[in-house]
């Protein structure tokens, strides 16, 4: 398997080839800049992979898309999320952001491998145009099952089934879990909705994203919204908008 990396931060760079040498994945090429990587691709047979970090020292790598139909699955690492939509409307595997937790890591190249097997399964040849149906149908997506925070200098693993709901509080998201507990993870409410199965997962407002089986009660609230009433989760109240009441209603069934 061909592995790619371009990141313009050479310790960065280097940092991120050590820890996909534990997974025994091996990167032939580091690039740094846009300019450099649309000449190593015009010149070069495609990788199979790339982690592309997203704002390069002479722009953003989205500029390597528009000048060079890539062939490769991409894995996003970057310390921005403000991308994350956009990156999702590529030909990507996961969005990781920087620091890159060595378990996010570890999951983002599991679910290319898996891909990757069901690609060569079938005689057929990995290219842009698999992977985005691959990601574009909900029946081959493995969403996300698990999370993992740091506590101090130790690392929790946090299952779905374990959170009460997913809220967003000082520019920070958090999940709270059933035993009432709060635990901030390095993502976004609008990078949950795409890692979520969303059949078991609402986004009732802004700040909120609620599982089916934490759901209390609902109640009828002011200007035709709805109050959802949590297990455990107290600190503020969980209200449907008014725009999306109708589909709330729908996912519920």
């Amino acid at each position: 398997m061909k592995t790619l990396i371009i990141e313009d931060e050479k310790p960065a760079a280097r940092l991120l080839q050590r820890k996909l040498e534990k997974l025994n994945i091996v990167v032939e090429t580091m690039l740094h800049s846009v300019e450099e990587s649309v000449d190593w691709f015009t010149k070069n047979e495609h990788p199979d992979l790339i982690f592309l970090d997203i704002q390069l020292s002479d722009g953003l790598s989205f500029e390597i898309f528009e000048k060079i139909d890539i062939k490769s699955a991409i894995i996003f690492t970057t310390a921005y999320d403000e991308y994350a939509l956009k990156a999702f409307k590529l030909n990507s595997i996961d969005y990781l952001l920087k620091p890159i937790d060595e378990d996010d890591l570890e999951v983002a190249v599991i679910k290319f491998k898996e891909r990757l097997h069901k690609v060569d399964s079938t005689n057929l040849q990995l290219d842009f145009e698999q992977i985005r149906k691959m990601l574009s149908n909900p029946f081959e997506k493995n969403y996300k099952k698990r999370f993992t925070v740091k506590i101090g200098q130790h690392l929790k693993v946090i299952t779905t089934d374990e959170i009460e709901c997913f809220f967003s509080e000082n520019k920070g998201t958090y999940i709270h879990t059933f035993d009432n507990r709060n635990y901030l993870i390095d993502s976004t409410l609008e990078i949950l909705e795409q890692e979520l199965d969303m059949k078991d997962f609402f986004r009732v407002s802004r700040k909120f994203i609620i599982p089916l089986p934490a759901i209390k009660e609902i109640q009828a609230y002011t200007n035709s919204r709805l109050k959802v009433i949590l297990p455990t989760y107290k600190e503020d109240e969980v209200i449907v908008s008014r725009e999306k009441v109708q589909d709330f209603k729908s996912w519920l069934g």
